[in-house]
């Protein structure tokens, strides 16, 4: 039963240094399926690397294109490491021949009170 409340203790300190972030990824001409394919493992790749929570990513594409990305980082410290972090910064490279980033706020769909997109999901390597 300790353990128990101390493991509970541990995931809500955890879930407290948790730092939920909105991206914004606008692919380059002609590169939207290369985005996509790029997305289909980003999650899973900072995961590995321990710089983020078990909470999978919210995925979801805005009518131009745009690819809205939606995680939450371990703690300001994951974020941070991830700018140190070979195997990300690899990954990043990739997005950059891409895509760039942008802010949310850029995106057309956030303007309204209930900003609706398409939802992405990839179920097999395929799509």
């Amino acid at each position: 039963m300790k353990e128990s409340l101390n493991l509970l203790k541990l995931k809500h300190k955890m879930r407290k240094m948790e730092r939920i972030v909105i991206v914004g990824y606008k692919p380059f001409p002609d590169k939207n399926q290369e985005l996509k394919k790029l997305m289909r493992n980003h999650w899973e790749i900072l995961f590995k690397e321990g710089l983020v929570t078990n909470r999978k990513s919210v995925l979801m594409e805005s009518k131009d294109g745009t690819i809205i990305e939606v995680f939450g980082w371990k703690s300001k410290e994951a974020m941070d490491s991830a700018h140190t972090n070979p195997i990300v910064q690899k990954m990043w490279e990739h997005y950059s021949e891409v895509c760039e980033y942008i802010p949310v706020g850029e995106i057309n769909e956030s303007l309204e009170i209930f900003s609706e997109f398409k939802p992405l999901e990839f179920n097999n390597k395929n799509e």
